[in-house]
Protein backbone atom coordinates (compact mmCIF):
# COMPACT_ATOMS: atom_id res chain seq x y z
CA UNK A 1 0.00 0.00 0.00
CA UNK A 2 1.54 3.30 -1.13
CA UNK A 3 0.26 5.65 1.53
CA UNK A 4 1.98 8.63 -0.09
CA UNK A 5 -0.84 8.63 -2.64
CA UNK A 6 -3.48 9.28 0.00
CA UNK A 7 -4.68 12.87 -0.28
CA UNK A 8 -6.09 13.26 3.24
CA UNK A 9 -4.01 12.75 6.39
CA UNK A 10 -5.66 12.59 9.80
CA UNK A 11 -3.48 12.99 12.90
CA UNK A 12 -4.31 12.05 16.44
CA UNK A 13 -3.10 14.77 18.84
CA UNK A 14 -1.83 13.33 22.14
CA UNK A 15 1.33 11.32 21.56
CA UNK A 16 1.27 11.99 17.82
CA UNK A 17 1.35 15.74 17.24
CA UNK A 18 2.21 16.84 20.78
CA UNK A 19 4.25 15.25 23.57
CA UNK A 20 1.50 15.34 26.19
CA UNK A 21 2.32 12.11 28.01
CA UNK A 22 4.01 13.50 31.12
CA UNK A 23 1.52 16.31 31.68
CA UNK A 24 -1.40 13.89 31.39
CA UNK A 25 0.23 11.37 33.74
CA UNK A 26 1.18 14.00 36.34
CA UNK A 27 -2.24 15.66 36.32
CA UNK A 28 -4.18 12.40 36.37
CA UNK A 29 -2.01 11.04 39.19
CA UNK A 30 -2.68 14.16 41.24
CA UNK A 31 -6.46 14.00 40.86
CA UNK A 32 -6.70 10.23 41.35
CA UNK A 33 -4.72 10.43 44.59
CA UNK A 34 -6.94 13.33 45.72
CA UNK A 35 -9.96 11.15 44.90
CA UNK A 36 -8.69 8.53 47.32
CA UNK A 37 -7.12 5.92 45.07
CA UNK A 38 -3.97 4.59 46.81
CA UNK A 39 -0.70 5.22 45.02
CA UNK A 40 0.07 1.50 44.84
CA UNK A 41 -3.23 0.94 42.99
CA UNK A 42 -2.59 3.45 40.22
CA UNK A 43 -0.48 1.17 38.05
CA UNK A 44 0.45 2.54 34.62
CA UNK A 45 -1.36 5.87 34.50
CA UNK A 46 -0.41 6.30 30.83
CA UNK A 47 -3.24 3.87 30.07
CA UNK A 48 -5.46 6.95 30.28
CA UNK A 49 -3.86 8.33 27.11
CA UNK A 50 -6.05 7.36 24.19
CA UNK A 51 -9.58 6.69 25.41
CA UNK A 52 -11.80 9.77 25.89
CA UNK A 53 -12.48 11.33 29.27
CA UNK A 54 -14.47 10.81 31.43
CA UNK A 55 -15.02 7.23 30.21
CA UNK A 56 -11.31 6.46 30.54
CA UNK A 57 -11.44 6.79 34.33
CA UNK A 58 -14.29 4.28 34.46
CA UNK A 59 -12.67 1.85 32.04
CA UNK A 60 -9.26 1.82 33.73
CA UNK A 61 -9.98 2.60 37.40
CA UNK A 62 -13.53 1.31 37.74
CA UNK A 63 -15.00 4.67 38.75
CA UNK A 64 -18.74 5.19 38.47
CA UNK A 65 -19.96 7.62 35.83
CA UNK A 66 -20.52 10.24 38.55
CA UNK A 67 -17.06 9.74 40.04
CA UNK A 68 -15.42 9.83 36.62
CA UNK A 69 -17.18 13.10 35.84
CA UNK A 70 -15.95 14.63 39.11
CA UNK A 71 -12.37 13.46 38.56
CA UNK A 72 -12.44 14.74 34.98
CA UNK A 73 -13.66 18.17 36.12
CA UNK A 74 -10.80 18.36 38.66
CA UNK A 75 -8.34 17.13 36.01
CA UNK A 76 -9.36 19.80 33.51
CA UNK A 77 -9.10 22.61 36.05
CA UNK A 78 -5.44 21.73 36.54
CA UNK A 79 -4.57 20.71 32.97
CA UNK A 80 -6.02 23.81 31.32
CA UNK A 81 -3.74 25.99 33.43
CA UNK A 82 -0.53 24.27 32.37
CA UNK A 83 -0.28 26.12 29.07
CA UNK A 84 2.53 25.31 26.66
CA UNK A 85 4.18 22.90 29.07
CA UNK A 86 1.20 20.56 28.64
CA UNK A 87 1.50 20.09 24.88
CA UNK A 88 4.94 20.70 23.37
CA UNK A 89 5.11 19.64 19.74
CA UNK A 90 7.29 16.73 18.74
CA UNK A 91 10.30 17.97 16.80
CA UNK A 92 9.60 17.96 13.09
CA UNK A 93 5.80 17.74 13.29
CA UNK A 94 5.20 21.37 12.35
CA UNK A 95 7.47 20.99 9.32
CA UNK A 96 5.75 17.75 8.33
CA UNK A 97 2.30 19.35 8.43
CA UNK A 98 3.61 22.23 6.28
CA UNK A 99 5.22 19.83 3.79
CA UNK A 100 2.05 17.75 3.52
CA UNK A 101 -0.05 20.80 2.74
CA UNK A 102 2.57 22.07 0.28
CA UNK A 103 2.25 18.69 -1.44
CA UNK A 104 -1.47 19.40 -1.91
CA UNK A 105 -2.75 17.16 0.86
CA UNK A 106 -5.61 17.95 3.22
CA UNK A 107 -4.32 17.66 6.80
CA UNK A 108 -6.63 17.22 9.78
CA UNK A 109 -6.61 16.46 13.49
CA UNK A 110 -8.94 13.72 14.78
CA UNK A 111 -8.68 13.41 18.55
CA UNK A 112 -10.67 12.40 21.61
CA UNK A 113 -9.39 15.51 23.39
CA UNK A 114 -12.13 18.06 24.13
CA UNK A 115 -12.50 20.56 21.31
CA UNK A 116 -11.91 23.61 23.49
CA UNK A 117 -8.66 22.15 24.87
CA UNK A 118 -7.51 21.18 21.38
CA UNK A 119 -8.21 24.71 20.16
CA UNK A 120 -6.22 26.16 23.06
CA UNK A 121 -3.28 23.83 22.44
CA UNK A 122 -3.13 24.59 18.71
CA UNK A 123 -3.37 28.33 19.38
CA UNK A 124 -0.59 28.16 21.97
CA UNK A 125 1.63 26.37 19.44
CA UNK A 126 0.78 28.76 16.61
CA UNK A 127 -0.97 26.01 14.68
CA UNK A 128 -4.53 27.31 14.62
CA UNK A 129 -4.40 27.66 10.83
CA UNK A 130 -1.87 24.91 10.08
CA UNK A 131 -4.53 22.23 9.65
CA UNK A 132 -7.47 22.18 7.26
CA UNK A 133 -9.85 20.75 9.86
CA UNK A 134 -9.43 19.96 13.57
CA UNK A 135 -12.04 17.87 15.35
CA UNK A 136 -12.10 16.96 19.02
CA UNK A 137 -14.78 15.71 21.36
CA UNK A 138 -17.64 18.24 21.41
CA UNK A 139 -18.86 17.32 24.90
CA UNK A 140 -18.61 14.59 27.51
CA UNK A 141 -21.30 12.59 25.77
CA UNK A 142 -19.93 9.36 24.23
CA UNK A 143 -18.18 10.12 20.92
CA UNK A 144 -15.82 7.47 19.64
CA UNK A 145 -12.67 7.83 17.56
CA UNK A 146 -14.51 6.16 14.68
CA UNK A 147 -17.25 8.80 14.91
CA UNK A 148 -14.63 11.55 14.91
CA UNK A 149 -12.92 10.13 11.83
CA UNK A 150 -16.21 9.58 10.00
CA UNK A 151 -17.29 13.14 10.82
CA UNK A 152 -14.17 14.46 9.11
CA UNK A 153 -14.63 12.25 6.04
CA UNK A 154 -18.26 13.34 5.73
CA UNK A 155 -17.36 17.01 6.23
CA UNK A 156 -14.75 16.80 3.46
CA UNK A 157 -16.96 14.73 1.18
CA UNK A 158 -14.15 12.17 1.11
CA UNK A 159 -14.06 8.43 0.54
CA UNK A 160 -12.13 6.00 2.77
CA UNK A 161 -9.65 5.31 -0.02
CA UNK A 162 -8.67 8.99 0.02
CA UNK A 163 -7.47 9.00 3.63
CA UNK A 164 -4.91 7.66 6.07
CA UNK A 165 -4.91 7.97 9.88
CA UNK A 166 -1.83 8.51 12.07
CA UNK A 167 -2.01 7.62 15.76
CA UNK A 168 -0.17 6.26 18.78
CA UNK A 169 -2.71 3.94 20.40
CA UNK A 170 -4.87 0.97 19.42
CA UNK A 171 -7.94 3.22 19.68
CA UNK A 172 -6.69 5.15 16.64
CA UNK A 173 -6.11 1.99 14.62
CA UNK A 174 -9.47 0.50 15.55
CA UNK A 175 -11.33 3.74 14.84
CA UNK A 176 -9.68 4.04 11.43
CA UNK A 177 -10.38 0.41 10.61
CA UNK A 178 -14.05 0.88 11.48
CA UNK A 179 -14.15 3.68 8.89
CA UNK A 180 -12.34 1.61 6.26
CA UNK A 181 -9.07 3.56 6.25
CA UNK A 182 -5.52 2.39 7.07
CA UNK A 183 -3.67 3.65 10.13
CA UNK A 184 0.03 4.31 10.61
CA UNK A 185 1.08 3.69 14.20
CA UNK A 186 3.73 5.89 15.81
CA UNK A 187 5.83 4.94 18.83
CA UNK A 188 7.91 8.12 19.24
CA UNK A 189 5.48 9.42 21.88
CA UNK A 190 6.25 6.59 24.27
CA UNK A 191 2.63 5.52 24.68
CA UNK A 192 1.59 2.70 22.36
CA UNK A 193 4.33 0.26 21.35
CA UNK A 194 4.91 -1.85 18.25
CA UNK A 195 3.08 -4.87 19.69
CA UNK A 196 -0.04 -2.87 20.59
CA UNK A 197 -0.24 -1.05 17.28
CA UNK A 198 0.58 -3.95 15.01
CA UNK A 199 -1.79 -6.33 16.78
CA UNK A 200 -4.55 -3.73 16.46
CA UNK A 201 -3.99 -3.75 12.70
CA UNK A 202 -1.73 -0.79 11.95
CA UNK A 203 -0.53 -1.00 8.33
CA UNK A 204 2.85 0.50 9.31
CA UNK A 205 4.54 1.35 12.61
CA UNK A 206 7.22 4.06 12.70
CA UNK A 207 9.39 5.29 15.54
CA UNK A 208 10.27 8.79 14.37
CA UNK A 209 8.70 11.80 12.69
CA UNK A 210 11.28 11.45 9.91
CA UNK A 211 10.10 7.90 9.17
CA UNK A 212 6.51 9.09 9.21
CA UNK A 213 7.36 11.76 6.65
CA UNK A 214 8.91 9.13 4.36
CA UNK A 215 5.75 7.03 4.49
CA UNK A 216 3.36 9.96 3.94
CA UNK A 217 5.37 11.82 1.32
CA UNK A 218 7.25 9.01 -0.39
Amino acid sequence: MDLSQRTIVLFDFDGTVADTKQAIIDTATQVLLAHGIPKDKLGDVSRLIGPPFPEAFSQIYGLSAHEAAMVTKHYRLIYAGLGLSAWPLFEGVSDLVRDLRNAGKTVCVATSKRQNVLDQALADEGLSHAFDLTVGKPSDEPFTKAQTIQYILDNLGALPQDAVMVGDRHHDVEGATACGIPCIGVTYGGTGDFAELSSAGACRVVDSVAQLAEVLLG
